[in-house]
């Protein structure tokens, strides 16, 4: 397979175990306005920008109750929740000696998150060894045109790296990470801890990992 010109890294369940908290707090903001989501429907929010999945899960509301709480009011309850759970998110096993390889190897990093700059600023305070990753490229960047399954954010990272977007290595664990990717033109890696429970969609071509300590780079 060779060796990347860069590594492009998603951060919510590739380098930080955030995904079930995530999961949480939005279950239990439409548990707020009357409405129950199923472990399916928070599964697809994987991946996706703040906005978009506020916008969702209000759609969902309004299906259950007949009336929306509109994305601002949801926010205000789901925000508060989200921000006492995430700081205490654990790294993916094997995340920080990826990272640390990349730097011994000399190869470029770059985080491609859907999360906004304060949250990543705020999940990634324990976590020292995150800031060896210096290109970001956040959900709220004012240079993102879209966000995943657009494969807006891979292409700028690849193009702050300087690197061709098919010679870059992405690491994804969502459906719609995934999906950015590909589009992208990288070469797709998804971490897929217990397949079983994934309910991922894996196109041909794109690595399947348990975990990134089977990475070989």
């Amino acid at each position: 397979m060779g060796s990347p010109a860069a590594c492009l890294f998603d951060l919510d369940g590739v380098l930080l175990d955030t995904e079930p908290l995530q999961a949480r707090a939005w279950k239990e903001a439409a548990t707020h306005f009357g409405c129950d989501l199923d472990a399916s429907q928070l599964r697809s929010l994987r991946g996706r920008r703040r906005p978009d999945c506020a916008e969702q899960v209000c759609l969902w509301i309004q299906s259950g109750t007949g009336a929306s709480p509109g994305s601002d009011a949801l926010l205000a309850v789901r925000q508060p929740l989200a921000d006492q759970l995430l700081p205490g998110a654990r790294p993916m096993p094997g995340a920080e000696a990826l990272v640390l390889n990349c730097v011994a190897q000399g190869i470029p990093m770059a985080l491609a998150t859907s999360s906004s700059r304060k949250a990543v600023e705020r999940k990634a305070a324990p976590h020292s060894w995150l800031d060896l990753i210096k290109v970001r490229v956040y959900g709220d960047d004012p240079a993102l045109r879209g966000g995943k399954p657009s494969p807006d954010p891979f292409l700028l990272a690849a193009e702050r790296i300087g690197a061709a977007p098919q010679d870059c290595w992405a690491f994804e664990d969502s459906q719609a990470g995934i999906q950015a990717a590909i589009r992208a033109g990288c070469q797709v890696f998804a971490l897929v801890p217990d397949p079983s429970t994934a309910e991922l969609s894996v196109p041909k071509g794109v690595t399947v990992l348990r975990s990134l300590e089977d990475l070989a780079l």
